[in-house]
């Protein structure tokens, strides 16, 4: 069986490729790369690097060829037909490089009433890939926990989360739980190539209260909750150049569409994801 990793030098990716090299001889893994020159970790692990560009089918053909199962982390962009135009693309590389199954590595903030900007194009995969005549399977990522642990001395200065969500909860999972969950589902077939769809998680949401009461625990500094306007959550954030996007994701969450929870983690892994307290005692210097 050989496995490919479309964005393997990224944040998740990455970390999937090394949770896969501990399941598999790493000559059957194929990390696909936008740039070379960023793969070189990789190169040294023993894994195969191949450039693959989305918006280039013939790129992705090469970088497919001899696959048996694609694990298809999309690209960061907030341009919906863009990401759109590279699933596409994969997708007729797939065909051309004979590949026939895929785990499309998702967010589970697609339902159709959701205003985050991004929620037509992870609406859009699944039904995709329903009729595409591959076997595969979603995996829908909550939250990624990880940003928190950087985002906490800036929270600790306000004294104060300011996510925009009023009394709703967010859920959250770690990108090491995520990766390990996705690399095993890689493994099992019986899990992966029926359609099925799963939800990563950890084992219960939070409120705003209830997420700054288990970071003042693990700081020992006073953080709690006020939070602003959609409008100045996106004026703050509006230099880190998404600030627009990420108030339309906390709109979504502030109608209860980012609180999902489940035991699918468990399911793929056979145990419990890691709880926030413990993922931010872990992470927090």
């Amino acid at each position: 069986m050989k496995y490919a990793v479309t964005g393997a030098t990224g944040n998740l990716g990455s970390r999937v490729v090394k949770e896969l090299a501990e399941l598999v001889d790493v000559q059957d893994i194929v990390a696909v790369v936008h740039s070379l020159s960023k793969a070189e970790d990789l190169k040294k692990a023993g894994i195969a690097v191949r450039p693959g560009d989305y918006s280039t089918i013939d790129s992705m053909v090469e970088a497919l060829k001899s696959i048996d199962l694609l694990i298809y982390i999309p690209s960061k962009t907030y341009d919906v037909l863009e990401r759109v135009r590279e699933l596409e693309n994969t997708l007729k590389a797939m065909e051309q490089a004979h590949v026939k199954e895929i785990i499309f590595v998702s967010f589970f903030a697609d339902q159709e009433k959701n205003p985050f900007v991004m929620s037509p194009y992870y609406g859009y995969a699944p039904r995709r890939l329903a009729g595409s005549g591959f076997d595969y399977a979603v995996v829908k990522n909550a939250l990624y926990a990880d940003p928190l642990v950087p985002y906490l001395p800036e929270l600790i200065e306000r004294q104060n989360i300011i996510y925009p969500i009023g009394e709703a909860q967010l859920s959250f999972i770690s990108l090491d739980d995520s990766a390990e969950a996705i690399a095993k589902l890689a493994v099992q077939p019986a899990l992966r190539n029926a359609g099925q769809s799963y939800l990563l998680s950890q084992e219960q949401n939070y409120s705003m209260e209830e997420l700054g009461a288990v970071m003042s625990e693990v700081t020992g500094k006073p953080i709690g909750y006020q939070p602003v306007t959609l409008a100045e959550f996106a004026e703050i954030y509006k230099g880190d150049g998404d600030g627009n996007e990420l108030a339309s994701m906390y709109h979504g969450g502030a109608l209860g569409m980012l609180n999902g929870v489940s035991t699918d983690f468990e399911k793929i892994t056979g145990h419990a994801p890691m709880d926030m307290k413990t993922f931010l005692q872990a992470s927090y210097e």
